[in-house]
């Protein structure tokens, strides 16, 4: 074996030691909300509803705010590769600040949204639940981005392991407060989706203590004394946290946009076109989680070599990160186009009479998602590497051309102009996200945006 070979395994193990744990902990996450849907929909269809449209609003602030916490992780890596014990301390902190003072910013939308739900047209029965649900979920808010700053701060000092098995407990914790709160179990009272917002009060709260009492304590974290003095503002830091975080935020809520616009594209077409969409979609973020953990390791593996001016270390972390993305989105190619109609199935009552035409149609779409897979892993790896040379001003532009000036038009003219129907829509998708990470993966490898 030759030193080469040595090398670029080290790096893949290093890239698979740091993404998997963390493609977990996304996983995990994600079905934090899939149990508050599966569960209100077992109480009552117009409390699922509220959630449903609360959590739409909810998520769209969170993933903004979420840029502040993703900005750690690229900084806390390059300095703890420098030896910089207090830029370590220093940038997780301001991240922690400026997600409580997000919080504390946007709280006024979650306090009126419901004036905010009927301008919007939402049913009216459905706004007042909406409202008080979201209510609770402002308050939920700086407890969830603080999780998400200190999930961070540890995957940046390779501490994955317990981000990942607090996350999976949150969730089965969440799905007994779920059952008490909702369904009033145990003596409590039968709150319904008011119930589902508290417990996720509550899981946040558990999650964040559980968190940093491990900063706190655990050997080896001891040194950087997280909290010392966590009230002191420090403003050189929250300056550069801002800097690197903002453009994140942005860039993140142009995507979840984009997904949301098509949905509603999709819907244009028609009831069965839309269960096809909102199966596809499912089963395609359950395999985005895992690109998302690849990208995070990436970042923190870029993040180290800047930090130690290591060119040719950032660029070995940076193809093994490729790599194993590419292998993950070759792998689920060929299940998607083997198995795509049985996937589809899956998620449908043997009973439901269209089965048969969601199913045909849904085998299309995740023809289509294999492409999707490639596009998608290239364009969120790319972002995750440019994170870890701290480059995101320029990726939120490219990402925000992508998106919004080709691949939204392209969906609407192959699916609504064309008559492709969904499948062209979800073509559209594909030229976007493939613009963006082509463009993306232009701007690391051509030495733009690495300044080691």
């Amino acid at each position: 074996m030759t030193s080469a070979t040595r090398s670029f395994r080290s790096d893949l193990s290093a890239v698979l030691a740091l993404g998997l744990p963390l493609a977990g902990s996304h996983v995990a996450q994600f079905m934090l909300a899939v149990t508050d849907t599966v569960m209100l929909g077992w109480y009552d269809v117009v409390d699922l509803a509220a959630s449903v449209i609360g959590a739409a609003v909810y998520f769209m602030l969170f993933t903004f705010g979420l840029g502040f916490a993703n900005a750690v992780m690229p900084l806390v890596a390059t300095a703890s590769a420098s030896a910089d014990d207090t830029d370590v301390r220093r940038v997780t902190r301001m991240g922690l600040w400026l997600s409580a003072g997000f919080a504390v910013v946007v709280y006024p939308v979650f306090w009126f949204s419901g004036t905010i739900l009927s301008v919007l047209g939402q049913p009216p029965e459905v706004i007042p639940l909406a409202q008080d649900y979201l209510r609770l979920m402002g308050i939920a808010l700086f407890p969830a981005l603080a999780v998400a700053v200190l999930k961070n701060y540890l995957a940046a000092l390779g501490r994955t392991q317990v981000a990942l098995w607090l996350t999976v407990s949150a969730v089965f914790l969440n799905i007994a407060l779920n059952w008490v709160l909702i369904f009033g179990n145990l003596g409590f009272p039968e709150m319904g989706v008011r119930g589902a917002a508290h417990a996720s009060i509550w899981v946040q709260v558990a999650t964040v203590a559980g968190l940093a009492l491990y900063c706190a304590r655990s050997e080896g974290l001891r040194r950087y004394t997280l909290f010392q003095r966590l009230w002191r503002p420090d403003w050189q830091a929250m300056g550069q946290v801002w800097r690197l975080g903002w453009p994140i935020g942005v860039a993140l809520i142009a995507e979840t946009a984009l997904f949301s616009a098509v949905a509603i594209l999709v819907g244009r077409l028609g009831t069965l076109e839309l269960a096809a969409h909102g199966i596809a979609v499912e089963i395609s973020a359950a395999m985005f989680m895992i690109h998302m953990g690849f990208s995070n390791a990436g970042t923190v593996l870029v993040g180290r070599a800047r930090g130690r001016g290591d060119t040719d270390g950032l660029r070995a972390g940076a193809r093994a990160t490729i790599f194993a993305s590419v292998c993950l989105a070759l792998g689920t190619m060929v299940i998607y186009v083997l198995f795509g109609g049985q996937l589809i199935g899956l998620f449908l009552s043997p009973d439901e009479p269209a089965r048969d035409q969601i199913i045909a149609l849904g085998a299309v779409l995740m023809m289509v998602a294999a492409l999707f897979q490639l596009a998608d892993g290239a364009q969120v790896v790319a972002m995750g590497l440019l994170r870890g040379v701290q480059d995101t001003k320029v990726p939120m532009w490219i990402a925000a051309f992508s998106y919004w000036g080709i691949g939204f038009p392209a969906g609407y003219v192959f699916g609504l102009v064309l008559d492709w129907g969904a499948p062209g829509i979800w073509i559209g998708l594909v030229v976007g996200l493939g613009t963006a990470g082509a463009l993306l993966m232009w701007r690391f490898w051509s030495g733009r945006a690495v300044a080691v």
